[in-house]
């Protein structure tokens, strides 16, 4: 059986989706029956600072990352080297791609979760990303690595076009590149709808009222702007809230929403609990994900799994991850996402997405994935022999 070491992401960043799944292949390996362990930057010049995503803790964090991090790898992979030829490497995340130069080429691969950084660097259109000087030159020594990596996992179609676009087609038949569709980081399901209730009694958000969901950041890519716009555009036609969940309302949404007259119909549940985000998404009258740019879109399936429907952008990877389950509209036309959702009226309509989702979710198991990585290392799972007696 092969050792898997994942080289996993610095604490302090906070980056909680890219912890998550660190985690999943960390078990998923182990319950294959892998060896696995985490290998991540050590907290050292940054341990005084909350903060390592911006100002003085940034700088402190890329000590840590990019300097004191590189001196222990070097070192961890000369000390296993010669002691372990069944050790494979893993880097979860294509932003720590710079640590490839310290690994064996032919033994590690790396998750490509997305190159929107990397293509806004660039000056590609359509990111709604803002990216700094320093910002440019990083993007551009990640992309300089990520492009050398032998085997590469792209979490979706999209990603893996936008990455082979990017890239220079020098031996391409030396690259294994390929999809490995993420799997669910955390268990979501249908629950009952009095135990759902029960968990959002203390969330602040009416339960006498249906609502509108949201589940992401505050980025603007994100375009959350949008699901007040289209409230906005149905009038009367529908009187419930909105509500959005991960990160709060920004100045310049909650003025939006001022200007709308909506500012008493919008409400944030920020980072809510696992329970309470399972409870939103099955309460839900839809999750709308009208996002502009993304690399997977954990949240569309996440809501399908608790039956609710989607109403997404008509922007992939979106209808890819959806499997088509879902209503696809222009991230830019609030009336089409109004339409959308009064077209769940329609009992057969909403009934169908619904199942149609829940039969999506399919394609996203834990074991499904984690045989594609051992695929990719090379290893083939063993069917378990039938033994007659």
């Amino acid at each position: 059986m092969a050792k898997f070491i994942l080289i996993g992401n610095y604490p302090r960043d906070r980056q909680e989706s890219m912890e998550r799944f660190a985690q999943m292949l960390y078990h998923g390996f182990q319950e294959a029956g892998h060896a696995s362990e985490i290998w991540r930057p050590v907290v050292f010049f940054g341990v005084f600072f909350k903060n390592t995503t911006s100002g003085l803790g940034k700088w402190m964090g890329y000590l840590d990352k990019y300097i004191l991090f590189c001196l222990l790898l070097q070192w961890r992979v000369f000390q296993i080297k010669a002691k372990n030829k069944e050790v494979r490497f893993h880097i979860c995340d294509h932003s720590n791609a710079p640590y490839l130069q310290f690994l064996p080429s032919s033994k590690t691969s790396i998750t490509c979760h997305d190159v929107i950084a990397i293509r806004a660097a660039k000056g590609y259109p359509g990111t709604h990303v803002a990216v700094s000087f320093f910002g440019k030159i990083l993007q551009k020594w990640i992309h300089k690595h990520l492009s050398s990596a032998v085997s590469v996992a792209c979490v979706s179609e999209l990603t893996l076009t936008q990455l082979r676009e990017i890239t220079s087609a020098e031996k391409p038949e030396e690259r294994d590149w390929r999809i490995i569709y993420n799997a669910f980081n955390a268990d979501f399901k249908q629950i009952p709808p009095d135990v759902a209730f029960e968990r959002l009694k203390k969330s602040g958000l009416p339960l006498d009222a249906p609502f509108i969901l949201h589940v992401g950041s505050a980025h603007p890519r994100k375009n959350r702007k949008l699901l007040l716009d289209m409230v906005s555009e149905l009038g009367d036609n529908w009187k419930g809230n909105i509500c959005l969940a991960a990160k709060p309302l920004d100045p310049a949404l909650r003025e939006h929403a001022h200007r709308l007259g909506l500012q008493e119909r919008v409400f944030s549940i920020v980072n809510p609990t696992h329970a309470t985000l399972e409870a939103l998404y099955n309460t839900c009258q839809a999750f709308v994900f009208p996002s502009y740019s993304e690399g997977f879109g954990w949240p569309v399936i996440e809501a399908q799994a608790c039956g609710a429907p989607v109403i997404a952008s008509n922007t992939e990877p979106m209808p890819e991850v959806s499997g088509g389950a879902g209503l696809h509209c222009d991230p830019n036309k609030a009336d089409e996402f109004s339409v959308a959702l009064l077209s769940l009226d329609d009992s057969s309509i909403l009934s169908d997405l619904v199942q149609r989702g829940l039969d999506n979710c399919s394609r996203f198991s834990r074991k499904h994935m984690i045989n594609a990585y051992l695929e990719l290392h090379g290893i083939k799972q063993k069917e378990p022999q039938l033994v007659c007696v």
